[in-house]
């Protein structure tokens, strides 16, 4: 057990357990970048031809067609279990409410500022847009429901759903998650060479104007990459949890929801914050009993191993300082009064108040959505949203002359401060036009 106080942490904490030293995130590996970067390339230059060949070096996949034609998606839906359908309904629906709500909250205006100096604001959708769904590790069709269902309530006209095979089969529940989730267009087909396919467009695949979605390491770099030539959510590495926690903490929770997380990949960071050295103690010691025999061992134990930390504080003022530096992507607060989490905590992709809910309902069930920030983005942006599928435009209109001549004299007056002749004439036509200025640089003028 060590006592910390240095610069990478804000307030001193007992360290409980310390990640093992030296641990960097894949997307840092130089050779990811090239692999990717030669990848797009390829696709750019040789289109359908490169994506096939990708798809069967990377996922041993070779069809007629990558796209599903709606006979094709019928037959795999009806493959699906009744109860699993069932549940991909019901999660959808709490995704469809949420979603809902945040685009009633996204409201267009008009104002006048002036006598007939009208300005407004518009929400209005992208034209086409790709959701990825992973499917390396696991079938992730929760993730249909985030990027879909989210993009169509936002207004979005064609959504592409992308997906990969899994060990050349295909992924029944997935297809159906995202057929229901109501998507325009779904592909079978995954990694760098869809992502590269639906941002640079083929012969056959319509090129989509943002891809939102998770991904492996290739995946966020090829996002990365192509950022600019098309929109992206966001940057998302391995997914995230951070625990704080207080004496009130059922520990056997607390450590069954660190390892929750834990079993999404090796690199995936499990930090607990508490204020309770014995609830700490009982953690580690309910981590070390469950974890090996996890199903998911594999992934759980080297993310434990490598990533995860119990912090130990004086008291929840330094919980929380500890918490906004490390700006996690999802925050549980099992405290005696977890709410106050909302005015204390500022930096977090998304919050768990208290033992009711846990990370997991908001990764499949509970109607928020799970494509958050990592990696300490959380500082200066929140997760996918109805809004991210919205681009707010305004417009503007002067009706009134004595407006667009008083506008047009401190347009002048402003533009040549700053040196741009060009804008302060189409200023001075104005306020001469609609005004009584006069000005002298055009004799001829009509």
């Amino acid at each position: 057990m060590t006592t910390t106080q240095s610069t990478e942490f804000p307030v001193a904490s007992t360290l409980l357990k310390a990640p093992a030293a030296g641990q960097q995130p894949r997307s840092a590996d130089p050779e990811v970048r090239r692999t990717v970067e030669a990848v797009i390339n390829d696709i750019a230059k040789r289109g359908d031809a490169a994506v096939a060949d990708y798809s069967a070096k990377f996922d041993s996949w070779s069809p007629e067609s990558f796209r599903l034609s709606a006979e094709e998606v019928e037959r795999i839906v009806a493959r699906v279990p009744d109860q699993v359908i069932e549940d991909i309904e019901f999660a959808q629906a709490q995704v469809r409410r949420f979603a809902t709500r945040q685009r009633e909250s996204l409201t267009d205006f008009e104002i006048e500022t002036l006598p007939g100096v009208h300005l407004g604001q518009k929400n209005v959708p992208i034209r086409a847009a790709a959701a990825y769904v992973p499917g390396g590790r696991y079938p992730l069709l929760a993730s249909a429901h985030m990027t879909i269902v989210t993009a169509k309530v936002a207004g979005v006209e064609r959504v592409v759903a992308a997906t990969p095979p899994i060990k050349g089969e295909i992924p029944d529940a997935t297809i159906a998650a995202m057929h229901l989730a109501g998507a325009d267009e779904i592909l079978l087909l995954g990694g760098v060479q869809a992502v590269a396919a639906l941002a640079v467009g083929t012969e056959t695949i319509a090129p989509v104007d943002l891809i939102a979605g998770p991904g492996n390491a290739y995946v966020a770099e090829a996002k990365r990459q192509l950022f600019g030539r098309v929109g992206i959510d966001l940057l998302a590495g391995p997914t995230e949890i951070l625990i704080i926690a207080d004496e009130q903490a059922d520990p056997y929770l607390v450590a069954v929801d660190l390892l929750s997380q834990a079993e999404h990949g090796p690199d995936s960071p499990a930090i607990l914050i508490t204020t309770s050295e014995e609830l700490a103690r009982s953690v580690l010691e309910h981590i070390d009993r469950i974890l090996p025999g996890m199903p998911t061992k594999d992934f759980a134990e080297p993310a434990w191993r490598d990533h995860g930390a119990i912090h130990v504080v004086a008291d929840l003022a330094d919980a929380w300082r500890l918490g906004d530096h490390y700006a996690a992507e999802h925050v549980e607060v099992l405290t005696a009064e977890p709410r106050q989490a909302l005015t204390e905590l500022h930096h977090y992709g998304a919050l768990f108040l208290g033992e009711g809910t846990c990370v997991s309902y908001g990764d499949k069930v509970i109607g928020t959505n799970h494509v958050l920030p990592t990696r300490g983005a959380a500082r200066y942006t929140g997760g996918l949203w109805v809004g991210k599928y919205l681009r707010t435009v305004t417009y503007q209109e002067v009706t009134d002359p004595t407006s667009s001549a008083l506008l047009g004299e401190v347009c002048g007056r402003a533009s040549r401060v700053e040196r741009f002749e060009g804008h302060a004439r189409s200023g001075d036509v104005r306020a001469a036009k609609f005004g009584s200025s006069d000005y002298g640089w055009d004799p001829a003028r009509p």
